[in-house]
């Protein structure tokens, strides 16, 4: 296939040049009807832009440019079929979850998994097996979960219907994906990755391995995170023999929007365009920036980025994203949180990730020496300056053990429960009804049917004091929990 091809964009350009009047949505009818301080803001073009996706197909509505833009992205990457949404990663991986399981099905996933998984379990009714991930005690960071755990876990459940790994992480720390997919495949069951992440890995052999290269058979990227694509632009990715592509179409159609954005449809096209043109190139300049900025950043006093010497290897991850600047602010005893509101306060610098002993820089290819420069001089700055920031608020941080909470309800029949809340001090020992995730990365620390302890509900607390947001429970402050009221 052509490469150079934009089917939508094209659809688009040309359904300007007809000058059609529509009597369909949207309403504001190519930006007519738009109220003028909104045009200011968001641009009269964008408007024009926006139309329903229909309308970029032949007069029978065939479907004909999506078609044919997914096609170019599934060769592009290296897949058999790839499928296009509006939905963002978080309806992705729903979709991918729910054509390999069902409910009461059994599926093996990592402990680490995001938010948008819990929601998936809760929709579907799958039954969780979790596996543990590699947990590193030194640095309170949680990477992909082994091999040998997901090996463990089959064993353990040898009806599971397959398994889901998230990688890379939000610290870029990513899984042996090829030895997960072989594992699988011994098995006969799927390997499903949420590489929400990794839009970017398929165009550079620098980079951790791409989900459909190591012998994934489903994996869900997110475009607009690591890739030029606008927000919501999600795309997953098929091959193999494992997972019905209709049957996975149908999932997806069960939680699509039926009134897709042409505008992030067009995006997704533009990006794929982009990148089988000129990725490599691109990522090249932006893995030479990276270890630019990387270098002059460890220069700094108080200061330390993570490499593959401190994430990577036996018991930690597999392989290492280096886009993702990931910096240990120990040194400097505050915590990440403070760092990221003086860096915004002074520098009008925002961070990609913080939590209380790490801030992170996501670099793309979009970065250059400018951007490069105002993160180091606000970097410098903060070095320089970081003693006149309070002391750093203490954040209980559980041992392993005890972050692992039992799931003794099915999350579904856990958040559909009758619930009450009850005071946070006096939550320990019951059943979570509620989504607990702390943001950043936005991983439950609890979640719907697990029983919680002490030490999960103090590391939330002491977190909350020190600038963590815990933005999904009912009362955001931690007053309050919401609990199952009858375990029964």
């Amino acid at each position: 296939m052509n490469q150079s091809e934009a089917p939508i964009l094209e659809a688009l350009a040309e359904y300007r040049r007809r000058h059609e009047v529509s009597f369909t949505p949207p309403g504001h009818k190519q930006g007519r009807g738009v109220d003028p301080r909104v045009a200011e803001v968001l641009g009269a073009e964008t408007f024009r832009a926006d139309v329903v996706a229909t309308a970029l197909d032949d007069p029978e509505h065939r479907g004909t440019a999506l078609k044919r833009a997914e096609a170019l992205m599934a060769e592009a990457v290296g897949a058999d079929q790839a499928f296009f949404s509006t939905c963002g990663s978080s309806l992705s991986v729903k979709a991918a979850m729910l054509a390999v399981a069902g409910p009461g099905g059994e599926l093996l996933i990592g402990r680490d998994a995001h938010k948008a998984v819990i929601s998936g379990l809760v929709l579907s009714g799958i039954h969780p097996v979790w596996v543990e991930p590699s947990w590193d005690p030194r640095l309170h960071l949680a990477h992909p979960p082994s091999a040998d755990a997901y090996s463990k876990a089959f064993q353990e459940h040898p009806d599971a219907l397959g398994a889901l790994v998230t990688s890379p992480t939000p610290y870029g720390t990513a899984a042996d994906l090829r030895s997960l997919a072989e594992l699988c495949h011994d098995r006969g069951r799927p390997l499903i990755v949420d590489e929400a992440w990794g839009a970017h890995l398929p165009f550079h052999d620098a980079l951790p391995a791409w989900a459909m290269d190591a012998g994934a058979d489903v994996c869900v990227t997110s475009i607009h995170k690591m890739g030029s694509g606008l927000e919501q632009g999600s795309v997953y990715h098929l091959q193999g023999y494992l997972v019905d592509p209709d049957v996975l179409r149908s999932r997806a159609d069960l939680l699509d929007t039926t009134s897709p954005s042409a505008l992030i449809f067009a995006g997704l096209d533009g990006w794929r365009r982009q990148m089988a043109e000129h990725g490599r190139r691109l990522i090249d300049d932006a893995l030479r920036l990276a270890k630019r900025v990387r270098s002059d950043i460890e220069a700094m006093p108080g200061l330390h980025v993570h490499g593959t010497e401190d994430l990577c290897g036996p018991g930690r991850a597999f392989a290492l994203d280096p886009l993702q600047v990931v910096i240990d602010v120990t040194a400097l005893d505050c915590t990440g949180y403070q760092i990221a509101d003086w860096l915004y306060e002074h520098h009008r610098v925002e961070l990609h990730l913080t939590d209380h002993r790490r801030i992170s820089a996501q670099l793309t290819f979009a970065d250059d020496e400018e951007t490069a420069r105002i993160l180091l001089s606000a970097l410098s700055d903060l070095s320089d300056h970081a003693d006149q920031l309070p002391p750093a608020r203490h954040v209980d941080v559980p041992d392993p053990a005890d972050l692992r909470l039992p799931q003794v309800l099915d999350p579904r029949a856990a958040y559909f429960s009758a619930g009450e809340s009850v005071p946070a001090d006096r939550a320990a020992g019951r059943v979570v009804a509620e989504v607990l995730t702390p943001y950043p990365p936005g991983i439950p620390a609890a979640l719907p049917g697990e029983r919680l302890n002490a030490a999960v509900v103090d590391y939330m607390r002491t977190g909350l004091k020190a600038g963590m947001v815990i933005p999904d429970a009912a009362d955001p402050e931690l007053g309050t929990i919401r609990v199952v009221r009858d375990e029964r």
